[in-house]
């Protein structure tokens, strides 16, 4: 029988918490966390329950959560339960996000506000709540992107995505260091080109999909799981030393 290269990161007992986990990366990660040993919060603001019988049946303990990330006051509650049912959190994935397109003149007020709410403020509001639950040890990964700015490369019509993900990295970056002293280590996953719904009608697209695997080296689109297994190890104690940082999990395309 083939080895799981993940049996190492042992998650035993952990109490983890993964926003936007109904599908796509967020499912992938919280599924991921599970089948390493963690109970895990499934959140999203669409139906998340097939997830958690998912998650049960690897022997874990899990429970759906809707509430928007976005808004201070759905956030509280959702942490507020997670106290209730664990007393502590161990891991935090600030996955949930939406990516909007719009050429850069046409962007509404409305929209901005939407995009960098969720991507942004989000990450902020819920790991804010979650360092209030966390011991010595707990792990917050943040989910970036290839075009969080400052890599060389840029896309059209998704200037207020770019700027959302360009702040995370350095949301990542200063968390680190505030929370070193509780003993709380602060990353970013940056995915890059990655088969989901949300990349749906990009990747689709014969020409476009062309277009991503030619920049590409390891010469396919990524899956959810490929981001899943770096969540993985940075939740893990040998990412003990890994602390302030963004991994790049985008097949070489930085690279090229």
């Amino acid at each position: 029988m083939e080895e799981n290269v993940l049996d190492m990161f042992e998650l035993n007992g952990k109490k983890a918490l993964v926003t936007g986990a109904a599908r796509g990366i967020g499912k992938a990660i919280a599924l991921a966390l599970a089948k390493q040993g963690a109970d895990v919060c499934v959140n999203d603001v669409i139906e998340g329950e097939n997830v958690v019988k998912e998650i049960k049946s690897t022997g874990r303990d899990a429970f759906f959560f809707h509430a928007d990330v976005s808004k201070s006051s759905e956030v509280s509650k959702m942490f507020n339960e997670a106290r209730k049912r664990w007393g502590k959190l161990d891991i935090l994935v600030n996955n949930a996000g939406i990516l909007r397109s719009s050429p850069f003149e046409s962007i509404s007020e409305e929209e901005w506000d939407n995009v960098i709410g969720i991507n942004l403020k989000g990450q902020f509001l819920c790991s804010r709540e979650a360092v209030r639950l966390m011991p010595r040890g707990a792990r917050i990964i943040n989910i970036a992107s290839i075009a969080s700015g400052g890599s060389g490369i840029g896309f059209l019509g998704i200037a207020h995505y770019t700027a959302s993900k360009g702040a995370i990295v350095a949301l990542t970056e200063n968390m680190a260091v505030d929370l070193a002293a509780k003993g709380i280590n602060v990353n970013a996953i940056a995915p890059g080109a990655v088969d989901t719904d949300m990349t749906k009608g990009m990747l689709d697209d014969d020409k476009s999909r062309k277009a991503f695997l030619s920049r590409i080296p390891k010469g396919r689109i990524g899956r959810p799981e490929d981001i899943a297994a770096v969540a993985v190890f940075l939740a893990s104690q040998e990412a003990d030393y890994v602390n302030g940082t963004v991994i790049y999990a985008d097949g070489g395309w930085l690279a090229s």
